[in-house]
């Protein structure tokens, strides 16, 4: 069996293609090594086993290529960032997911059918927005984006939109879904296209939302790359981590190769067939937890900077994300009863992350970078005194 990944080369995908290798599928991977992600080209992780087809996802000829024979499409490749350039992540993340269905229902048209049998497609918590949450008065609610103002004079918790009283955060469930960035929006319309379009064209689908996935080859080039990066590398420069509002947001961290072992249990499993499913961790963690968690790695692993790691604190100087969420926390039972459950705990996601950055060279040169063009951008902000 052949299996087509897109984003092959990135963090998830690479993850995805060595397990596939591991039970003896055909791989072609499909990347077009954006320079954000991948400045030094073709990463040396790629196996050899892989054929790998440098190309545009969205773009008909190159997609059409990698197509040619594929039994199974895992379809990761995506555009991920804070930049303001809102028309790229339609074109890359939606755009991309109706070609595919068009070049399979062409190909049946002019009775040259792909051998396709499933599509698994990466979707995202960011398609939930704030997710759900209960008022003692007016019961569950799906609020909306908080409002700037409230964020500027450090107000973080969601109020409920009828009474203004805070409220409880529940799990979010996957019938949820109120995205407020634009990238949730095109992880939304890939869940619409999988539903609409697989069930008409007869082309089983699976949505998978991730939540926070973490460990190796997590690129450390561009600020989407998450809290372990920026956590990482402040200390590796001998520097506090810094946490956004008042770090006591709630996250839900998933091990990079289980959420792998998900995307292939997904691709096999008949019983996944059109539905969506969230990839979570299972546990909730704050940000500031996360951020003693990274700082207990750093200090367990001795030499001269032990003492400065262990008497280090996190920073919390008031500053914030417009577009984050407060709490993030993912029900994952529809997996759990398809036999998937998470097995790499947070702190164990660190330690992978920690022992694989520490690999790396050139970290220097992106240590500042991706933060000053968030600053630059508007997007970190700081709340206004009284």
């Amino acid at each position: 069996m052949r299996v087509l990944v897109t984003g092959g080369a990135g963090f998830i995908g690479s993850h995805t293609v060595d397990l596939l290798l591991e039970k003896g599928y055909q791989v072609c991977i499909l990347d077009n090594l954006q320079p954000r992600v991948h400045p030094r080209g073709k990463p040396p992780w790629l196996p050899k086993e892989a054929e790998f087809i440098q190309g545009d996802v969205a773009n008909r000829d190159h997609l059409s290529r990698a197509l040619h024979g594929a039994d199974y499409v895992i379809h990761l490749a995506a555009y991920q960032d804070y930049l303001p350039d809102f028309s790229t992540f339609i074109h890359t993340n939606t755009e991309s997911t109706a070609l595919i269905f068009e070049l399979i229902v062409e190909a049946s048209l002019h009775g040259r059918p792909l051998p396709v049998r499933k599509i698994v497609f990466a979707s995202s918590q960011a398609v939930c927005g704030e997710g759900r949450y209960r008022c003692q008065e007016h019961g569950v609610l799906i609020p909306g984006q908080r409002p700037l103002e409230q964020l500027e004079r450090g107000d973080w918790e969601i109020h409920c939109p009828h009474c203004g009283r805070y409220m409880e955060s529940l799990l979010i469930d996957e019938a949820t879904s109120h995205p407020h960035t634009t990238y949730g929006v095109s992880k939304y319309a890939i869940e619409l296209l999988a539903e609409n379009l697989g069930r008409r064209y007869d082309i089983p689908t699976a949505c998978m939302r991730y939540t926070y996935v973490q460990g190796s080859r997590n690129s450390f080039y561009n600020a989407y790359s998450g809290i372990a990066r920026i956590f990482a590398l402040r200390m590796m420069h001998g520097l506090p981590p810094v946490c956004f509002e008042d770090g006591q947001q709630r996250r839900d961290y998933v091990n990079v190769r289980d959420v792998a072992r998900a995307n292939v249990l997904v691709m096999e499993d008949e019983r996944a067939n059109g539905r969506v499913f969230n990839v979570g961790g299972g546990r909730a963690v704050t940000v500031r937890e996360f951020a003693e968690i990274m700082l207990r790695e750093f200090a367990r692993r001795g030499g001269p900077a032990e003492t400065r790691y262990a008497d280090m604190q996190p920073l919390i100087p008031g500053e914030f994300r417009v577009g984050d969420t407060r709490h993030t926390i993912s029900d994952i039972s529809a997996l759990d009863a398809l036999g998937w459950q998470p097995t790499i705990p947070v702190e164990q996601n660190v330690q992978e992350y920690v022992n694989w950055l520490m690999e790396q060279t050139g970290t220097d040169e992106f240590f500042r970078e991706a933060d000053k063009i968030m600053r630059e951008q508007g997007v970190i902000r700081r709340t206004k005194s009284e």
